[in-house]
């Protein structure tokens, strides 16, 4: 069995080592005072009656940040696991080469993954982040994916923080709607969920497949014995072996920080427009010219609506009706007239303005409801098809929700740097145990260079197309999977009770946050 422990390094190795070590927390305090410098920033303009605001924003910063530290300690062993196995690179060095990806991952994601998330939750909730209802929703969906992230880590089992946070998005939306009664108020989007439950669902199938798929390809074109071997001693593969192992690790570090990264910015986000609103319900890197060319194209957005109106009154409450088609998905006649007005009253108040950073701070968060109850409602009727509007409408109304995102789904690049920052110290802490898991106790022989490179591969290409779709995808369940499609299509075995074992924490990971976080979100919401 290869050990995964390494002699102390002569005194040439500790220097440099130590030369390491003071560049890396140079590097840590410099992005620290960069990301509280802009946050300090931004809240400059911002003028709060009390603390509390800014007590519960840094109290919900801390533990959103701690979900990302949590995350990056559980999943991303899953990257560094084939190389600290096949001795490819030291455990030391393997944890900073896959955070400094990890954290290169995060900072150049898009954020289509983040606010996709955010869609499966209740849209009141939403509406109303800074209230009670919507502190007890983050706090909750927060707390129930750390604690069953801790727990199946402390088993040494690779469960999925995708997985867990989204368990925990729709056990807020069921309490929610529970505690509503038959108000009519929204749960859970179940065809947005539908919608990620296949992405989770089907990413182990395809790693498991592609991975076992690629090995006996390998096998079959690139006849080398050594890369077929396991692991001996604390001797290292090939050189070739080697960079080969590197670079799958490289890659599977990106793609998980560029997808997993994105959930936590996504909450980050909802905290600071709960809290702090004036700073960030608006995307105030909108420039005054974007700004004329954003309420150009709602007014020709209004016009255009009003032809598929039918001469309707003008509703008396029109964001009351647009909120009521995107909670009941139900079209009926006072929606489009609703729409139009809504898209008017946007157009003007954001013209009274000059420029998204200039809204007042006293409808700030009023014009932000506005635009986010607009956009759900135009990408709705997108998805339906209904109405049906002229190809030539079609597109004037899906620039003006493209617009429309683009002053409300933004991040600001100090959340990502933080992000960054937890993700990759994460991934420096707690490895051993997913890394053992992985390498000996999936299969009956022990991993192979040549199993560990595909499954990394095949995980790496598969996140990486997640996250082009917008899609969240566990890295946890493509690599487990992808190395027990090696070790089938190797002919290695499988050790069934390690297996039984990942199947129930996947199985159990869903009801069991949902439970959780169902109870928190009912709990919270007493206490806030």
């Amino acid at each position: 069995m290869p050990e995964l422990s390494y002699p102390q390094p002569g005194a040439a190795s500790g220097k440099g080592r130590n030369a390491g070590l003071v560049i890396f927390v140079a590097l840590l305090i410099a992005g620290v005072v960069y990301c509280g410098v802009h946050l300090i920033d931004d809240l400059q303009p911002v003028r709060e009656s009390s603390v509390l605001p800014y007590l519960l924003l840094g109290v919900a910063l801390l533990i959103a940040l701690g979900f990302e530290f949590v995350n990056g300690f559980h999943d991303t062993a899953n990257a560094v696991a084939t190389v600290i196995y096949t001795h490819s690179l030291t455990p030391n060095i393997a944890v900073v080469w896959s955070g400094t990806w990890n954290f290169l991952g995060v900072l150049t994601s898009s954020g289509a993954v983040a606010f996709g998330v955010l869609q499966l939750l209740p849209v009141e909730l939403i509406l109303q982040v800074g209230s009670s209802a919507g502190f007890a929703m983050v706090f909750a969906l927060l707390i129930a994916a750390i604690i069953w992230n801790l727990g199946t880590w402390s088993l040494g089992l690779p469960s999925s923080s995708s997985h867990t946070l989204i368990g925990s998005i729709i056990g807020v939306g069921l309490m929610n709607q529970m505690l509503h009664g038959a108000n009519g108020t929204s749960g859970v989007d179940w065809n947005q969920a539908l919608g990620v439950g296949k992405s989770l669902l089907f990413s182990p199938i395809v790693g498991f497949l592609l991975a076992g798929l690629l090995l006996l390809i390998l096998k079959a074109v690139v006849r080398v014995p050594a890369l077929y071997a396991e692991p001996k001693g604390k001797e290292p593969p090939p050189f070739w072996i080697r960079c080969l192992l590197i670079l799958t690790c490289t890659g599977v570090s990106f793609a998980h920080g560029s997808n997993d990264g994105q959930k936590g910015m996504g909450l980050i986000m909802l905290i600071l427009i709960g809290t702090v609103p004036t700073a960030y319900a608006l995307n105030k890197a909108v420039t005054p010219a974007q700004t004329q060319n954003f309420v150009a194209v709602a007014h020709q957005t209004a016009a255009t609506l009003s032809r598929y109106t039918q001469g309707a009154a003008p509703s008396a409450d029109p964001r009351a009706d647009v909120e009521a088609f995107v909670r009941t998905r139900q079209l009926t006649p006072a929606t489009l007239p609703a729409l139009q007005q809504l898209t008017e009253q946007i157009g003007r108040q954001v013209a009274e303005s000059g420029s998204m950073a200039a809204v007042p701070q006293g409808i700030v968060d009023n014009v932000r409801n506005n635009m986010y109850v607009t956009s759900e409602a135009i990408r709705l009727m997108q998805k339906a098809n209904q109405p049906q509007f002229s190809p030539e409408d079609a597109k004037i109304i899906a620039n003006f929700r493209t617009q429309i995102d683009h002053a409300t789904k933004f991040i600001p690049p100090w959340v990502k740097v933080a992000v960054a920052i937890a993700l990759g110290l994460g991934t420096m802490v707690g490895w051993k145990r997913i890394v053992v898991t992985v390498g000996e106790k999936i299969g009956k022989q022990h991993l192979t260079y040549g199993q560990g490179a595909s499954a990394e591969l095949v995980a790496m290409v598969t996140i990486g197309a997640a996250d082009l779709y917008g899609l969240p995808v566990s890295t946890t369940h493509v690599l487990s999977s992808g190395v027990a499609g090696t070790m089938a299509a190797n002919g290695s075995g499988l050790q069934w009770a390690t297996v039984r074992s990942l199947i129930l924490a996947w199985v159990l990971t869903l009801p069991a946050s949902i439970a959780l976080a169902g109870a928190l979100f009912w709990v919270f919401r007493s206490v806030f």
